[in-house]
């Protein structure tokens, strides 16, 4: 009897261990299919942000793509647009770099005339003094000859230079003689040789005077 429930209890513990054993399998599997589903969740976490980061890396590129060709565009634009101001410029510099050449070989050849026509007034001025009030045909003829000269030289800008009884002015007048005279004021003109003559603001041809001390 002691022998046949000896038996019994060494199968009953046999038969604990076998269920413990299944049990404990069955945890283990349990275990490890949950860490490979884990890990299979993780893994498409993973490779989901991956896209999304190349998706969002792609759009990027294809903005910084599009703003570097714009940018390039108006850099061109602007250097284009540089060089027609600065053509602009030049081109105003010249227009008026030469109308002032203009200006002036007009100038220098229009004084390097009226210098030669002035002798000519002169001989006219000297041959008619007395004849003013001559009634001569031939005076009377000189006489309108030379208003008319003078009217044409006033016309082009000729102008006397005013000097008999002004001040003495080295700017306007050449003084070759000077006189004692206290009737006359210091540095005061009293007497004109030859006539002075300004083309627009410019000395033609400086009075020759007599200036009083």
């Amino acid at each position: 009897m002691a022998e046949e429930k000896k038996q019994e209890d060494r199968e009953e513990v046999k038969v604990d261990e076998t269920v413990e054993t299944e049990t404990s399998e069955e945890k283990d599997t349990e275990s490890t299919e949950a860490g490979e589903a884990a890990e299979t969740k993780e893994e498409a976490e993973e490779k989901e942000e991956s896209a999304e980061e190349a998706e969002e890396e792609k759009g990027n590129g294809g903005f910084f793509k599009k703003k570097e060709k714009k940018d390039k565009k108006d850099a061109q634009i602007e250097e284009l647009t540089d060089k027609v101001r600065r053509q602009m410029a030049e081109f105003e510099n010249f227009r008026k770099r030469s109308e002032k050449e203009k200006s002036q070989m007009y100038e220098v050849g229009a004084k390097s005339i009226l210098e030669k026509i002035l002798p000519v007034v002169d001989n006219f001025e000297r041959g008619l003094k007395g004849m003013e009030e001559s009634e001569d045909p031939f005076a009377q003829g000189m006489q309108m000859i030379y208003k008319q000269l003078m009217t044409s030289l006033e016309e082009a800008g000729v102008s006397p230079i005013e000097a008999l009884g002004n001040e003495f002015d080295p700017n306007f007048h050449n003084a070759v003689m000077h006189v004692e005279d206290e009737e006359a004021g210091e540095s005061e003109i009293v007497e004109e040789f030859q006539k002075g003559y300004m083309y627009h603001d410019t000395v033609l041809r400086h009075s020759m005077v007599k200036v009083a001390n």
